[in-house]
């Protein structure tokens, strides 16, 4: 028997047999992942205000002048995005840890929950820094 035969009679791997379907609770949990990271390189965004406050007003005014840039305003929109989800998505799991929330309705209801905090909070934030 040739070694092309064996290997076409064997079963696929279960991944590319089942088909996946994404839920909500995963997609938050990936995305908690992800703000996680961008929430950790943002700090380098922060850094260099420190640095750049330290190093006189020629440095932080060029500092300024990319933060008031449009994408200085998007990089620190979506760190503030990041923020508030990190912020509401944690105290979610905290509450997993607790073994509160773990039905899937009440899951679901939580997930909700964080996408509307997230949301009202960012937009409230740069809502109060634009107009207030």
């Amino acid at each position: 028997m040739a070694a092309g035969n064996r290997t076409q009679n064997r079963p696929l791997s279960p991944f590319l047999q089942v088909a996946f379907k994404m839920l909500m609770t995963s997609g938050l949990s990936i995305t908690h992942r992800l703000t996680g990271i961008a929430l950790t390189v943002g700090i380098l965004y922060f850094l260099w205000w420190l640095v750049a406050a330290a190093a006189g007003p020629e440095a932080y005014g060029a500092f300024m002048t990319f933060s008031g840039s449009p994408l200085g305003l998007l990089m620190l929109f979506g760190w503030t995005f990041c923020l508030y989800y990190h912020l509401a998505n944690g105290i979610r799991h905290l509450f997993w840890d607790t073994g509160a929330l773990l039905e899937l309705k009440n899951a679901f209801a939580a997930g909700y929950a964080v996408l509307a905090f997230t949301a009202v909070m960012t937009l409230g934030t740069w809502f109060c820094v634009f107009f207030w």
